[in-house]
């Protein structure tokens, strides 16, 4: 099944509405890589290049591999970031010539075995792989309530399958070292940040009745929860970083 046209009309959303990720996520990716500027990161199912530009920033070349047009053009551009207009199962980049392969809030939209495949093709001995989500820390009374509500209007099962395509990725037999961290990661949102955040789940209805009625829910959260017209959407952002040993190794 093909999800690359999911997000196509939820671009822009996409862009206002989804968290970035805390420094400490980058710091593991890169640990222990050497000097980032000589390290070479493909960033797969990229999206809009948040994740993309956190990598270029600390002075990694990115490829930026994203197959919606939408998302790729949302981009904001950046001189350390090239865009790959290819898909996460068949990149057509060289063999070996990636040090770190990314897939941020992104695996579950692959064909698991397929992707891993390329990636292990791609990554050069000694390389890495990693797997990193944002999600809910529903211990927090805020998020808690805006999750009750994904699950009262979810329209498929996207939340399980990104719990499964974790566990996909880290039972992977390529891995020689496996390691995972959880970062707390808070997401400072306005009235109009939350509604573009769920206008930005494809597992949310955008449009029609159902869609109206979660938004007026929504808005009756943010004026319950609101300080100062702002609420932190509390998240864990967890990374599976894998490395591959090298030849023979």
């Amino acid at each position: 099944m093909s999800f690359t046209g999911r997000f196509t009309d939820r671009a822009g959303d996409y862009v206002s509405g989804r968290p970035s990720y805390p420094p400490e996520a980058i710091d593991a990716l890169l640990d222990g890589l050497g000097d980032p500027g000589d390290v070479v990161v493909v960033d797969l199912g990229a999206g809009t290049g948040i994740s993309s530009r956190l990598l270029a920033e600390r002075g990694a070349q990115v490829l930026a591999v994203e197959p919606n047009q939408a998302m790729r053009e949302a981009a904001e551009s950046h001189p350390r970031v090239e865009w790959i207009a290819a898909s996460a199962e068949h990149t057509a980049l060289a063999e070996a010539s990636a040090d770190l392969v990314t897939a941020f809030q992104a695996f579950h939209w692959f064909d698991a075995r397929a992707a891993l495949d390329e990636i292990v093709r791609i990554l050069r001995p000694g390389g890495r792989a990693a797997v990193i989500y944002n999600e809910r820390d529903e211990r927090d009374p805020f998020t808690a309530a805006y999750g009750d509500l994904v699950r009262r209007y979810q329209t498929d099962e996207t939340e399980r399958r990104r719990a499964d395509g974790l566990e996909a990725f880290a039972a992977f037999e390529a891995w020689k070292e496996k390691r995972r961290i959880e970062v707390r990661n808070d997401h400072q949102l306005d009235l109009d940040g939350v509604l573009a955040r769920a206008r930005s789940t494809s597992y949310l209805p955008k449009d029609g009745d159902a869609a109206a009625a979660l938004q007026a829910e929504l808005r009756a959260l943010v004026e319950r929860f609101a300080h100062a017209g702002r609420v932190a959407m509390v998240m864990r952002t967890i990374v599976v970083a894998c490395d591959i040993g090298t030849a023979g190794g």
